[in-house]
């Protein structure tokens, strides 16, 4: 019989490329989220500085996956975020949200990849990715977990991504329609506390101020590649 905590994905509409039990057992086996910035918290779109926007649904989807990670593991997971570009609202959504890191202007994002298991201990496994387009896709292969965002402009490479077995789960939104809530949201209907981390959110209980404090510890750091050697940088 199918895990009643599973039972939830038939709320959601996007496309499962692996079993409900398969996608739950890659969450549990996951210590860090790593999200690209473009086409993923936004529609890709640029204002005349380079800079993209992000919404506060998004990064509420972001806060309670990090809190449920808590609820079910006692740590606090990494967040880090790649970005192909400069990006001055993904430095202050770091920032303000203490992500671990912003990689930004690197153009292999794999070399992000590797510094982020080298700086924290992880194995590609541990990781959960989410992304979606081709310049995402060689850090997809090795992820642990992969989710991409659906777009209807592009079906090729959606087809790609699936029969190259890049992706397990491919969302119903697209980044102009919070498909990053989308995807948190499914992770944490999956991992056996949501209602717990929803309800102790609401409440805003010491539970949830010990998680709070420990997530604002770290400062971000800011990376970038020089000569394909991740670099770390004041943010600009």
């Amino acid at each position: 019989m199918i895990n009643p905590d599973l039972n939830i994905i038939k709320e959601f509409k996007g496309q499962f490329l692996v079993s409900p039990a398969e996608l739950q057992a890659k969450l549990f086996k996951i210590r860090a989220f790593v999200t690209d910035w473009d086409g993923v918290f936004n529609n890709g779109a640029k204002d005349e500085n380079g800079s993209s926007p992000f919404s506060e649904v998004d990064s509420m989807g972001t806060n309670m996956l990090r809190f449920n990670h808590y609820l079910r593991t006692g740590h606090t997971p990494v967040f880090c975020v790649i970005t192909g570009e400069h990006n001055k609202a993904a430095y202050t959504f770091g920032k303000r949200e203490h992500l671990n890191a912003v990689y930004y202007k690197v153009p292999r994002k794999k070399e992000a990849l590797d510094h982020i298991c080298h700086t924290h201990n992880l194995q590609p496994e541990e990781i959960a990715f989410f992304f979606d387009d081709v310049l995402d896709f060689s850090v997809a292969e090795q992820c642990g977990l992969r989710l991409m965002v659906g777009r209807a402009a592009n079906p090729l490479l959606i087809n790609y991504a699936k029969e190259n077995r890049l992706a397990d789960y491919i969302t119903a939104n697209d980044g102009s329609n919070m498909a990053l809530r989308e995807m948190a949201e499914l992770l944490t209907g999956i991992s056996r506390h949501y209602n717990e981390t929803i309800t102790e959110r609401m409440h805003y209980t010491d539970t949830y101020k010990r998680f709070l404090a420990l997530r604002n510890i770290p400062e971000t750091a800011f990376y970038t590649s020089n000569n394909s050697q991740i670099t770390l940088q004041a943010p600009q």
